[in-house]
């Protein structure tokens, strides 16, 4: 026979489960709270069980719900879809604590805002007796009304029962006058390091949460249904709800099915590191380009996570019970996906081309590029801000810029370059942000000079060097001249781990002309002025010489033309190997 109590079954006789399976026929009188007969047979099954055990109770007397737990708590239910959930949910919750303690907990407590139930009822047991009894109500602006405990047998229910009529127009005048909060509540979830968590907070707090709780559980690997262990899973549900989170952020990538299985039981939105950068990004991008490249990270990460009902409803798997219209909504779905990807891609392969044709134009000019890398919130906007006088955005943020911004300046030589402003790397950077933004980060792997800024404040900042090492290594950026600089020294002493590194604070200027003459000795390492003859019989190389440099000094002569030109040593190499050793000028010349 099945029976209609639900919850922790396992173990229980079916005597015992026909015994509370009989509660659904029991009905209250009117003006009983919570009969005697039925707290000695709810105390009877919990003591006999050592478990708690909830039995959920409407206005009209009527038992709807009958639910097992275990010796220390009980899972608990939302009716508030029974009515509008600005108000109450109608049903009130009785369940027992068979360690004979009649007080309500913090977690009884956060259910009853959250579930917004008549009442909650704690009913102490002990030896398969009732002993004190507790009851908590909703009050205004979300206080509650929690009266002292009374003795099993001399509860005051009429007040009781009034009360629950109180408190339901106390909350619905509340709610029609309440202006939902603006930033969500969020619970932290990792299992990695406490440095990694509370740059998730960071990220959190970034993307406009109030983080009110970080947790973590150290695992060798994550659990492939549920990211960590079941059991903590559900002390997470109880932590969630006694905090009253709105959402549960993980500092790892989620799949689909983890995401499901976790809002299963946490009963609140789940979302992990990469949705979250996703978002501060979407929040953060303002060109077009920006915008319709987080649009592509987004769809990227959200079409490897449509999730359906499994093989059974597939179009695509074929044999016995896969025929008739299958799964066409998520279907649908990922067509709708695929065909807003490749639209996205053909509007940026578009914007490509006009920033390749920008770069060509750079490269005939031969004006260097020197950007500015570094991990997020390093302070490269302030440090472009400091040196050429721009006005980017800049904040105490992750991620405030995405947008590559360029300024032109020049070297005390008068030898141009451009200063780029690049987006901030991040540990666990998405692979979607990565080919999203490859056009924009590749304007680090083709500049000439890399100024690689660390947050000399952070005590990661080895850690966060090692992780721009990394990202720069994907992106093909390991070959140019690099210059060190160690930002924000006037918050903290500089770490001696690097060397040789500009020490600045684009804060108060100091170490910029330190850092500007290291940017010229760099460019000059780089480019030189190679003054060539070209006779007047070999003129087609003037041609190549202005293509690949800038002209310094161009002067006509009895034997040809004498130039001067600003350019890359490798380009120097291969024009005297392929035109010879005599185009160049010789010194005592």
């Amino acid at each position: 026979m099945k029976y209609q109590v639900n919850g922790n079954t396992e173990g229980v006789r079916d005597a015992m489960l026909a015994r509370l399976d009989s509660l659904y026929s029991y009905e209250l009188e009117d003006g009983e709270f919570l009969p005697r007969e039925l707290m000695k047979m709810l105390a009877e099954c919990s003591c006999a069980l050592n478990r708690e055990i909830a039995v959920y109770l409407t206005r009209d007397g009527e038992i709807v719900n009958v639910a097992i737990g275990t010796d220390c708590d009980v899972e608990l239910t939302d009716f508030r879809l029974r009515r509008n959930e600005n108000r109450l949910s109608m049903v009130r919750c009785v369940h027992t604590h068979p360690d004979g303690d009649g007080h309500l907990s913090d977690v009884d407590l956060s259910a009853l805002k959250i579930f917004r139930y008549d009442a909650m009822t704690a009913v102490g047991v002990k030896n398969g007796e009732p002993t004190f009894v507790q009851t908590a109500f909703l009050g205004e602006n979300g206080t509650l009304l929690i009266p002292e405990t009374a003795r099993w047998y001399q509860l005051p229910e009429k007040e009781w029962l009034d009360q629950i009529e109180l408190s339901d127009s106390l909350v619905g005048r509340e709610e029609a006058q309440k202006v939902r909060h603006e930033r969500e509540k969020a619970v932290l979830m990792g299992i990695e390091s406490r440095e990694s968590l509370e740059e998730l907070r960071r990220l959190a707090e970034t993307a406009g949460a109030e983080v009110a709780g970080m947790f973590l559980q150290k695992r060798d690997k994550p659990d492939s249904a549920l990211f960590i262990g079941r059991g903590r899973a559900e002390e997470l549900a109880r932590d969630c709800q006694a905090l009253e989170a709105d959402v549960c952020i993980f500092d790892e990538e989620l799949t689909g099915i983890q995401t499901r299985n976790l809002e299963e039981i946490l009963r609140l939105k789940v979302i992990d590191r990469t949705a979250l950068i996703l978002d501060i990004f979407a929040q953060r991008a303002s060109s077009a380009e920006g915008k319709l490249q987080v649009e592509l990270a987004q769809l990227q990460y959200r079409s490897a996570r449509l999730i359906g009902q499994g093989l059974v409803l597939s179009r695509l798997a074929g044999g016995i019970g896969t025929r008739g219209p299958g799964e066409s909504k998520l279907e649908m779905n990922r067509r709708r996906i695929r065909e807003r990807v490749t639209e996205l891609r053909r509007r940026l392969d578009e914007l490509e081309k006009q920033r390749a044709v920008r770069r060509k134009s750079r490269e005939r000019n031969d004006v260097p590029v020197v950007a500015l890398v570094g991990y997020t919130n390093a302070g490269k906007s302030s440090l472009l801000n400091a040196l050429t006088g721009a006005d980017v955005y800049a904040e105490d943020q992750l991620f405030a810029t995405l947008d590559a911004v360029s300024r032109r300046m020049e070297t005390p030589e008068k030898t141009p370059y451009l200063l780029t402003d690049t987006v901030g790397f991040i540990r666990k950077l998405p692979h979607t942000l990565i080919s999203a933004f490859r056009s924009t980060l590749e304007e680090a792997a083709l500049a000439d000079v890399l100024v690689i800024v660390s947050d000399g404040a952070s005590q990661d900042m080895l850690t966060q060097h090692d992780t721009v090492e990394q990202v720069l290594e994907e992106l093909g950026a390991t070959e140019q001249k690099r210059i060190e600089v160690i930002n924000k020294c006037d918050l903290a002493d500089p770490d001696p781990a690097f060397p040789g590194a500009v020490m600045i604070s684009a804060k108060t200027g100091n170490g910029l002309e330190e850092l500007k003459a290291a940017i010229a000795s760099a460019l000059q390492e780089t480019y030189e002025p190679v003054t060539f003859i070209i006779p007047f019989s070999r003129y087609g190389i003037l041609s190549e010489l202005h293509s690949l440099g800038r002209v310094i000094r161009e002067e006509h002569t009895e034997s040809g033309t004498e130039l001067t030109v600003m350019m890359a040593r490798e380009d120097t190499e291969r024009m005297v190997r392929k035109h010879g050793p005599d185009i160049l000028k010789r010194e005592e010349e």
